[in-house]
């Protein structure tokens, strides 16, 4: 994903409105979800995200709170640790009441709250009198729709648009339309209880009288509708009910992870509830949405890695990501959505712009990543749940992704997979640093294509080497065998063509004339993710990427700050990514490095002690850690929550841990773990093993970790190499 989407200039997220500025609040569920600001309004500020939207179509472009005819004062604001409700406290500020004296400020208490369910906002205002006499106040909520497209919020000029139909208002109900391009009638429905003093089409009056420690309520309902007949919403007070029930719940997967660290555990509370929101009723299923405001939607290659990170712990995730990209694999040649047979999903948009082709992503296959990694999430699943009876209904999946690998992705036949756009629309660079200028030389130049990236070869080969554990499984020996052998021959000239003495680790990428891009960048570090990186490499790779030109304090860089196109500023040439980290921590790992895992782990803390509500964006500025600073530059329209940010912090602690889960032998191993930097205990309990369960409690001791079993339940194993 990226800040500049390459399609011939057509989109960009404009920064006009900084989004690490806002201070934002946001709430989802399914494919609607809410901006706020952080008195609860939706504000119209030029190209702003701020909106309720529902199915990638902006249903509110404002909703104002005023209280005699102003804006209250902020008191409190903040998003519950579950990420259920948004409550705000607001009071009045002085204010002359027409002739009828003053209302100092801090008289009138305002409480509200607010929660989505289904396509449904609920709205919730509770006002309570603290003052010696009864008064009277005004409360008026201001709304309106422009209906807007997310591409066209992000930036994207259309030539023209749908109908904005006639409003209507009448008693308790205000109903906004809009007939799109795609003759879709989107609407808007506003009820109010109790019915407003007045209500008009763009604002709901409501004249309250309080009493001396008096309050009363006023609450609203804001349905988004696709072509469907007016229905009935369900009151506030139940749907409140119903949505506490459905949150009362920890971890993910039922597995909870707890430690000796109140702000360590506060960043895990969050990172989970991050993931149980990107998640909760999406019609995919159980698959993350890659992140809000502007990824609300599948992507592929986001999904995959989410349920990777997760995977030791909350395996569901991957099984309902495996399932949905089987599903949605490419089945014939497409040019224009670069769609080829066998080839996983890129990105899946539901809009009016997508649904028209004014944006080539209703069904897009443009990365070259997605495949293969697909391939490993069914590898490594494969080995952490040993479910062979899900596993033979994707296995046919599998093979023809290999196929794909095997034939489009390696059309010239060298052992490398390269990649070159083919739709006219499409994005010119198909790696997960899909910016247009994120694959260059030393000296700057862009690299021509066809491309081969360093870590997409490093896939590919984890890929090989879980599809053939799938085949052994089934008895498929030969082709196990042979997918074997092709791995080791691309380990070995992978080695051979990408490994720079000079810049001390692998190349970022090939050109189409076969030459290195030699560029120093965090896409090596996904050979050690992939273990392709041969034995005497890794420690002068990971060497390489914690010098000061790589690792800046916070975390690893993207490109290292001496090339030639670094920005700390920008979005793949020296930012900082967490799930980007959190795999190159686990291949510090699995090369028998924890405490440069530690390290990145550490960093990501101290960075989610600094950011609002210990909430992880999808990236943030590369600036070097400076004395004094009390955390990271934030990148003005980075997503958060972002899905494979929030579960960085599981990957990383299964890497200190040196945790691998091995479903096929009911074990689960430690090799040489560490705990994380001012962590001293880390507790996981109820991890789910096939049919076993067992609590585990990580301690840490003068000569290292102890590893302890505190209740097990079934068949499994705990194996420590110490």
């Amino acid at each position: 994903m990226t800040d500049i989407v390459r399609v011939e200039d057509e989109y960009y997220v404009r920064a006009s409105s900084a989004l690490a500025d806002d201070r934002t609040r946001v709430l989802k569920y399914g494919d609607t979800f809410a901006v706020f600001n952080r008195y609860g309004d939706i504000e119209a500020l030029g190209t702003s995200r701020f909106g309720l939207f529902h199915a990638e179509t902006r249903h509110l472009s404002r909703l104002a709170l005023r209280l005699n005819q102003k804006q209250p004062l902020l008191l409190s604001s903040t998003i519950r640790e579950d990420n259920a409700f948004l409550s705000v406290d607001l009071t009045n500020v002085d204010t002359n009441l027409n002739g009828h004296g003053e209302l100092p400020r801090g008289t009138v208490h305002l409480f509200r709250l607010q929660f989505l369910r289904g396509a449904t906002c609920y709205q919730f205002v509770r006002l309570l009198n603290y003052g010696l006499e009864p008064v009277t106040v005004s409360l008026v909520l201001q709304f309106d729709a422009d209906f807007a497209d997310i591409f066209e919020v992000r930036g994207t000029k259309r030539p023209r648009r749908g109908e904005r139909l006639s409003d209507y208002a009448a008693k308790e109900k205000a109903v906004l339309s809009y007939r799109g391009l795609d003759d879709v009638l989107r609407r808007t429905c506003l009820e109010f209880s109790p019915e407003p003093a007045s209500l008009s089409t763009r604002e709901a009056a409501f004249e309250i009288a309080l009493g001396p420690k008096e309050e009363k309520s006023v609450s609203c309902t804001i349905t988004c509708e696709r072509n469907s007949a007016p229905t009935s919403v369900e009151p506030y007070h139940s749907a409140f009910r119903k949505l506490e029930k459905e949150f009362d719940r920890t971890g993910i997967d039922e597995c909870v992870i707890t430690s000796s660290s109140e702000t360590f555990n506060a960043w895990l509370t969050r990172s989970s509830a991050d993931l149980r929101m990107l998640i909760d009723g999406n019609p995919e299923g159980p698959y993350p949405y890659a992140g809000v405001p502007w990824f609300n939607t599948v992507f592929g290659r986001d999904g995959i890695i989410t349920a990777l990170e997760c995977l030791w712990m909350a395996p569901r995730i991957a099984e309902g990501v495996l399932k949905y990209l089987a599903e949605t694999q490419a089945t014939s040649e497409e040019r224009e959505r670069d769609a080829e047979p066998g080839k996983i999903l890129h990105e899946m948009r539901r809009g009016e712009m997508s649904v028209l082709g004014e944006v080539p992503f209703a069904r897009y296959y443009g990365s070259v990543d997605s495949t293969p990694l697909f391939v490993m999430l069914a590898g490594a699943y494969f080995l952490r749940t040993h479910n062979l009876s899900f596993l033979k209904e994707v296995w046919p999946h599998v093979k023809r992704a290999i196929a794909w690998i095997d034939t489009y992705g390696d059309r010239d036949k060298d052992g490398f997979v390269e990649y070159e756009k083919r739709s006219s629309k499409g994005l010119v660079q198909q790696g997960w640093k899909d910016s247009h200028d994120s694959i260059f030389h030393a000296d700057g130049r862009f690299a021509d294509p066809p491309i081969a990236l360093c870590e997409v070869q490093a896939y590919v080969y984890a890929a090989k080497r879980s599809a053939a554990l799938i085949a052994r499984a089934f008895q498929e020996t030969e082709f196990a065998e042979r997918l074997e052998a092709q791995a080791e021959a691309l380990r070995d000239k992978f080695d051979q063509v990408f490994w720079s003495d000079d810049l001390g680790m692998y190349a970022l990428a090939l050109d189409g004339e076969k030459r290195q891009c030699r560029v120093r960048t965090s896409n090596a570090g996904h050979a050690l993710y992939c273990k392709i990186a041969k034995e005497e490499r890794a420690k002068t790779l990971a060497s390489s990427l914690m010098t000061e030109q790589l690792f800046s304090g916070w975390g690893i860089r993207t490109v290292g700050s001496g090339e030639s196109r670094y920005n700390p500023m920008s979005y793949h040439n020296g930012s900082v990514w967490p799930h980007d980290n959190a795999l190159i921590g686990m291949g510090f790992s699995f090369y028998g490095f924890p405490q440069k895992s530690s390290e990145i782990l550490h960093a990501l803390f101290e960075v989610s002690r600094d950011v609002e509500l210990q909430r992880l964006p999808e990236l943030y500025c590369g600036f070097h850690k400076r004395p004094g600073t009390s955390g990271p530059t934030l990148y003005p329209v980075a997503c958060a929550p972002q899905a494979w940010a929030a579960g960085a912090v599981f990957l990383l602690l299964r890497a200190c841990l040196g945790m691998t889960v091995r479903a096929p032998e009911r074990q689960i191993c430690f090799a040489h773990p560490v705990l994380p930097i001012n962590v001293d205990e880390v507790r996981i309990q109820n991890l789910k093993v096939v049919d076993a369960t067992v609590d585990l409690l990580m301690r840490r001791q003068k000569d290292g970790v102890a590893v302890e079993v505190l209740r097990r339940r079934g068949e499994i194993e705990i194996v420590e190499t110490l």
